[in-house]
C-alpha cells in the first residue's frame, strides 16, 4: 500500500562549505525563530548523513546530507526506556531488566520489540523493526533493532565480522583473583535450561570466552567490565561462577544476595561496522546509577 504523503514532506539538503549543524538550519529553514529551528534538533528531526543529530555544534563538510523530517512525523512516542541511537537502517535502545528482549510463551505483549516497535509505527505506520539480537530478560543495556530484513540479515549473517566489541558491566560478590584474565570453557546447558561450563570440549558443547577487568572494589562487591569474545546464553553469568565471583543478584547462578532487587549485569558498549554505510558505529552508555548503592563512594 502507498504511504499517505504529508504537507510538509521530509527535507534534503547537501551541504556545500564547511560549517555547524546550527548555521546551516538557520540559512536552510528560513521563516523560523532560532528557538524553532532548536526545537528541530531537541525532537530528533535532523539527520546528517542519516544519523539523528541533536547537538547544534555538529560539524559540517561539504557533500553532508542532512535531513529535515517533518513535524508529522517526530521521533518515536515517549517509551519507559531511552532511545540511545537511530539512523536510516537501525534503532538502538536502552533495555531495562526484567523486560524481555522479545515475546516468550508466557508475555507476547510487554517486550523490548513490541514496545519499541509500536511508538515507532506512531511516525511510520508503514514502518517495521526486525530483532537483531537479544539480550537475557533480566540484564539491561543496548539493544539493537533493524529497519529492514535485509539489514537484520547482514548483521546477522555476518556478525562475528561486523561486531567488533560487545562490552558490559557487571557487580559481582567478592573480589576476582586477578584485576584482569580471560576466561575460556565450553558451556552446556541442561534440559531445564541451566547453563554449565566444563573445562574441555565436548560434542555438545559452545566454546565461550570472556574478557574482564577490575574497574573498582570494596572488598564485599567489585566492578568489573567485561568483553565478549564469543556470545553464549548466559556467559557471562557462568563465567563469574566460575571465578568465585556470582554477580550481584543472580539466584540462578551461584548469587547469595540481591540488594538492589536485579541483576548487576549492564550491557554498556556496542562497536560495529554498519552494514550499509560501512561506517564504524559506537554505541555507548552509562551505567545503572543504582550499581553505585552497592559502593561506599561513586564508581
Amino acid at each position: 500500500m502507498e504511504r499517505q504523503k504529508t504537507s510538509h514532506p521530509r527535507r534534503e539538503l547537501t551541504v556545500e562549505g564547511e560549517t555547524t549543524l546550527l548555521p546551516f538550519l538557520l540559512e536552510a529553514v528560513r521563516g523560523k525563530s532560532r528557538n524553532a529551528v532548536k526545537n528541530l534538533l531537541t525532537h530528533r528531526q535532523v539527520l546528517v548523513d542519516g544519523v539523528v543529530c541533536t547537538r547544534h555544534d555538529t560539524p559540517l563538510r561539504p557533500g553532508n546530507r542532512v535531513s529535515i523530517l517533518p513535524p508529522e512525523a517526530p521521533a518515536p512516542a515517549d517509551l519507559p526506556f531511552p532511545i540511545c541511537y537511530e539512523d536510516d537502517h537501525l534503532l538502538a535502545i536502552k533495555k531495562p531488566a526484567g523486560l524481555l528482549s522479545v515475546a516468550s510463551d508466557r508475555e507476547r505483549e510487554r517486550t523490548a520489540w513490541r514496545m519499541t516497535s509500536d511508538a515507532y509505527r506512531l511516525r511510520d505506520p508503514a514502518g517495521r523493526l526486525y530483532v537483531v539480537h537479544r539480550l537475557d530478560q533480566d540484564t539491561s543495556g543496548l539493544l539493537l533493532f533493524a529497519k529492514s530484513q535485509e539489514v537484520k540479515d547482514a548483521l546477522q549473517e555476518n556478525w562475528e565480522k561486523l561486531v567488533e566489541e560487545r562490552g558490559y558491566l557487571a557487580v559481582v560478590e567478592g573480589r576476582p583473583p586477578r584485576e584482569e584474565d580471560v576466561i575460556r570453557s565450553w558451556l552446556r546447558e541442561t534440559r531445564t535450561h541451566l547453563v554449565y561450563s566444563t573445562d574441555k570440549p565436548c560434542p555438545d558443547g559452545k566454546e565461550a570466552i570472556t574478557e574482564y577487568r577490575l574497574v573498582k572494589t570494596n572488598g564485599t562487591y567489585s566492578l568489573l567490565e567485561l568483553f565478549l569474545q564469543t556470545g553464549r546464553k548466559n556467559q557471562i553469568r557462568v563465567h563469574m561462577k566460575d571465578l568465585g565471583c556470582p554477580v550481584v543478584g543472580d539466584r540462578r547462578y551461584g548469587g547469595a544476595k540481591s540488594p538492589i532487587g536485579r541483576l548487576c549485569l549492564y550491557a554498556h558498549r556496542l562497536t560495529f561496522t554498519h552494514p550499509v554505510t560501512g561506517q564504524t558505529v559506537a554505541l555507548r552508555s552509562r551505567k545503572p546509577r543504582d550499581f553505585n548503592r552497592l559502593f561506599r563512594e561513586e564508581v
